[in-house]
């Protein structure tokens, strides 16, 4: 395989995975809202804030590829084209899972909110636990890129 190749399927990994991942993960959210607001439409708000927070996953993996953008070149030697490929890996698949994870400590918040259970902090505070490791995988990502020399 070409290393240029490799490395292009690297960023398809990490900007594809994280966004369907946040993609499944608002879609779980918006589901639970609707039928919370059945219950108790006063809490729109709350219910919005709580199910936008699996975006941010899609977020990440759009900066990851920002981040690797500079070393998609024809010439990249296979160590770069190896690593671009495994940060992709990473924060593709992190991304993914903890979209998904994150929206159902999310859904999970949304349904006691509509139920009348004062749960919206407690479920931010757990919401952030799924989302620490997709921050992590991109610095992986972010800490890659400083060490790879551009061609």
């Amino acid at each position: 395989m070409e290393p240029i190749l490799l490395a292009y399927l690297g960023i398809a990994l990490m900007t594809g995975l994280a966004f369907i991942g946040s993609s499944y993960g608002v879609t779980i959210c918006g589901k639970t809202t609707i039928g919370a607001m059945k219950k108790n439409p006063d809490a729109l708000g709350t219910y919005i804030a709580l199910s936008a927070l699996p975006s941010s996953q899609g977020l990440y993996g759009f900066v990851g590829y920002f981040m690797m953008q500079k070393f998609l070149v024809a010439n990249i030697s296979m160590l770069s084209a190896t690593a671009v490929f495994g940060g992709g890996l990473v924060l593709g698949f992190v991304g993914f899972f903890s979209a998904i994870r994150q929206a159902e400590v999310c859904a999970d918040g949304i349904v006691g909110i509509g139920a009348g259970h004062n749960v919206f902090g407690v479920t931010m505070v757990e919401a952030v636990f799924p989302e620490l490791y997709a921050i992590l995988s991109l610095l992986v990502v972010i800490l890659i890129g400083g060490t790879l020399p551009v061609a």
